[in-house]
C-alpha cells in the first residue's frame, strides 16, 4: 500500500465530509435534510473506506466496515469506535428504511454529534 493511495482516500472523505458541514449550514426543509441525510450516507462509506486504508498501510487487514471500526479502535486511530458504529447503523437504517421520524432523528443526530466528531478525526496525522 503506498502512502499516496491512502492520502487520495482520506482527501475523498475530507472533500465529502466539507460538503456533508456545507449542506448541514444550509439545510431549512425537508428536501435539504433528505440531501444532508444523504450526505451523510457517502461520507461514512469514504470514512470507513479510508480507515481501511490507513490500517493496511500499517499493515492490518479488515474487509467489513464493523471489523474496520474496531480495528481503528484498538490502533488508536479512533478514539471512539461506538459514535462511528452509530453512524453505520443511521446509514443503514437511513437507507433502507423511510420513516419522517427516524429521518428527523437522524438529521439532529448528524447536526449535533456526528459532523463534529468527524471534522476532528485528524487521520492524516494517523499515518
Amino acid at each position: 500500500m503506498q502512502k499516496s493511495e491512502v492520502l487520495m482516500k482520506i482527501d475523498n472523505f475530507e472533500r465529502a465530509l466539507a460538503r456533508l458541514k456545507e449542506a448541514v449550514g444550509r439545510a431549512r426543509d425537508d428536501l435539504d435534510k433528505d440531501g444532508v441525510i444523504q450526505r451523510f450516507e457517502f461520507t461514512v462509506e469514504l470514512l470507513w473506506k479510508a480507515l481501511r486504508y490507513i490500517l493496511a498501510y500499517h499493515g492490518i487487514n479488515c474487509y467489513s466496515p464493523r471489523n474496520c471500526i474496531k480495528e481503528s479502535f484498538k490502533s488508536h486511530l479512533i478514539d471512539d469506535d461506538e459514535i462511528i458504529l452509530d453512524m453505520l447503523e443511521d446509514r443503514n437504517r437511513s437507507s433502507h428504511i423511510y420513516s419522517e421520524k427516524t429521518s428527523e432523528e437522524i438529521f439532529e443526530r448528524i447536526k449535533r454529534v456526528y459532523l463534529n466528531y468527524m471534522m476532528n478525526l485528524r487521520l492524516k496525522e494517523k499515518l
